[in-house]
């Protein structure tokens, strides 16, 4: 059965990983979701992730969650552009998420950025998700 919402999926599957208090959380590999999984652990809201082959065409990510004294490091994680709408933004658009504190992550031709990031790059694309 497919996905309407591959992206999605995966930033559920994290949220709900969390409130369960889990150390690893594993979600169906795409080019995608493993561009977004780099962003979050370079920004340093994820231990790591690595990709397992389950068999011939089929591939799973493994998502290290991260923990700081028993609380999540996530502590708000929300899809912005979902299949329905898409959401477009101008870098000089795009507001800061919690006053800097948060990221915002966007799709850019030059590939999947922060806010931060794509502010440095001086380019603008399709915003994924917040997270805070």
């Amino acid at each position: 059965m497919s996905m309407s919402d591959p992206l999605g999926d995966m930033l559920t599957r994290i949220r709900n990983g969390q409130r369960a208090r889990q150390a690893v959380v594993a979600s169906p590999a795409s080019k995608m979701r493993a561009n977004v999984l780099e962003v979050l652990k370079r920004e340093g809201y994820i231990r790591g992730f690595s990709r397992q082959d389950l068999r011939p065409g089929v591939a799973e990510l493994k998502i290290e969650l991260k923990y700081v004294d028993g609380e999540p490091v996530i502590r708000e994680i929300s899809r912005v552009s979902k299949p329905g709408r898409r959401i477009y933004s101008r870098i000089a658009d795009l507001p800061r998420s919690y006053n800097g504190l948060g990221i915002t992550i966007l799709s850019t031709p030059r590939g999947v950025l922060s806010d931060n990031e794509a502010r440095a790059a001086k380019v603008g694309g399709e915003v994924l998700c917040r997270i805070f």
